[in-house]
């Protein structure tokens, strides 16, 4: 019962910013969704195939604003990470999402270590940010140890001249996850 309950708090934490009515759909909904819908991307090879239209200096803010998004998380800074956060996302509830990391950032010690990070896609509007994450964290009152891995777009549009995200899609890798005491 434990298990599940940290499970469940986790896949939060993991899922922070992400849509709720992506919530209902199976792995291979997802899959869908992120290849073919909402999100997108191009795998060649096995690596996400980088957009090709991107301006330098928008490549520049967009990666900025995704590192920041991660590590904003990973410092555990609810006034940065909601900074980052768009404040009328398409994806979830901007207070709902504040209340869920505030949540997060007391109950785990927890970070997130991105790979293969790369915009997707691309327009002056909106961009994809495609990343392999995994999560690390420990639930502190119980010093439970959880670590997750899986691929998530992260989506930004244009806010005042600002990159912010404003959905995100995830879909998680069971084999490459596990859960254990220290």
């Amino acid at each position: 019962m434990l298990k599940k309950s940290i499970l469940a708090v986790l896949t939060l934490l993991v899922l922070a910013a992400c849509s709720n009515k992506e919530d209902d759909l199976t792995t291979e909904e997802r899959e869908k969704v992120i290849e073919d819908g909402t999100a997108g991307y191009e795998m060649m090879g096995g690596e996400v195939q980088k957009a090709t239209n991107v301006p330098a200096n928008e490549e520049k803010a967009i990666l900025a604003a995704f590192d920041e998004y991660i590590a904003s998380f990973n410092d555990k800074d609810i006034e940065r990470y909601m900074n980052t956060i768009s404040k009328d996302p398409k994806g979830f509830n901007y207070d709902e999402d504040k209340k869920l990391a505030e949540e997060v950032f007391d109950q785990f010690d927890a970070k997130r270590d991105v790979t293969n990070v790369t915009i997707a896609k691309y327009n002056e509007d909106e961009a994809q940010v495609f990343a392999n994450m995994t999560t690390h964290s420990l639930q502190v009152e119980t010093n439970v140890e959880h670590e997750s891995a899986g691929r998530q777009v992260t989506v930004f549009v244009k806010e005042d001249g600002e990159w912010k995200v404003t959905s995100v899609f995830y879909i998680g890798d069971d084999t490459k996850s596990s859960t254990g005491n220290q």
